[in-house]
């Protein structure tokens, strides 16, 4: 088959398209013909080595999957060859950049029937982020106010419309690139923060803050100032630590997202009933996922990529 993968850890050149062998599904496992793999910035800290997932080299990268069940290992229920799944799979194993993965089948369940399959992959650890921070981190509840810093990205995109849908009131920063992206979402409020300050804008209290934006210390420790006593503040940048209020009962939470086939199978409801909608910026064939990794560390890369493993060939 073929797979991208790496060698040895290092920048984007240590990336090879090339044949590999084909996986074999283990008990509790199935494998997936790759319909589409979804690149994260987590695949890129991976690579280069810096973030603590430790991984056997040659390593394929991908921990988002979409694609057909291809081969069943034993103890599998629930899943047939032919299904169509998508899945947030270990980050640690090899990845979906290839023509086939093997994946434990507690981590997939159906793929949303309404969407290209190939997309659906740009759903899973995004949408569970967003999921995790606002109801699990944030218990967010209908009414209440909330502000996503950074809700242009893709997780934040899903948060906006997550958070709506829930009926809260939604107060979004977002550059002009992702203004409409974040107005279409669903975002009650839009602040430019190139133009604007943050705390400038938000007068009222919010209920949770959000946070999924690279920001400074001090620049996260003064947005704390908007949060209501009681309320909490959610970040899914581990590099900064998130700041609380223990004078204001004001609770702190730092995400690390787990895969939850529940939930998961929640939000493909929910995209299957019009009530969450999957963006993504680009398709690309799986033999041009390194330039994307070059192009992200350029930092040119906006929205969800996806890159499309060739069918045409036998897996070897």
């Amino acid at each position: 088959m073929k797979a991208v993968r790496f060698h040895a850890t290092g920048d984007p050149g240590v990336l090879r398209y090339e044949d590999a062998d084909q996986p074999v599904p283990g008990a509790g496992e199935v494998r997936i013909q790759v319909a589409g793999s979804a690149y994260n910035p987590a695949d890129g800290g991976i690579r280069g080595g810096f973030l603590p997932i430790p991984v056997m080299l040659p390593h394929i990268p991908g921990y988002d999957v979409s694609g057909t069940v291809d081969a069943l290992g034993d103890g599998v229920d629930g899943l047939t060859v032919g299904d169509a799944v998508v899945g947030f799979i270990p980050m640690h194993a090899d990845g979906s950049a290839a023509q086939y993965v093997v994946a434990p089948a507690d981590a997939l369940v159906k793929a949303p029937a309404s969407i290209p399959l190939a997309d659906a992959a740009g759903l899973p650890s995004v949408g569970l982020t967003a999921s995790q921070a606002l109801f699990e981190a944030g218990e967010l509840e209908a009414g209440q106010r909330v502000l996503i810093n950074g809700a242009g990205g893709p997780v934040g995109g899903y948060a906006v419309q997550l958070a709506k849908r829930a009926g809260a009131h939604v107060i979004a920063t977002a550059s002009p690139r992702s203004t409409e992206i974040v107005k279409a979402a669903g975002a009650d409020e839009i602040i430019d923060h190139t133009v604007t300050s943050v705390l400038g804008a938000v007068t009222e209290p919010v209920d949770v803050l959000l946070n999924l934006a690279p920001i400074t210390p001090d620049g996260f420790a003064a947005l704390v100032a908007r949060v209501r006593d009681g309320g909490v503040v959610v970040s899914t940048t581990p590099t900064v630590p998130t700041p609380g209020d223990e004078k204001r009962n004001v609770r702190a939470a730092t995400i690390f997202v787990h895969p939850d086939a529940d939930v998961l199978s929640h939000l493909v409801g929910l995209v299957d009933s019009g009530d969450l909608h999957v963006e993504i910026a680009r398709r690309v064939p799986l033999s041009e996922l390194p330039a994307i990794h070059e192009q992200a560390e350029a930092g040119q890369i906006h929205g969800k990529i996806v890159a499309v493993p060739p069918s045409d060939e036998v897996a070897g």
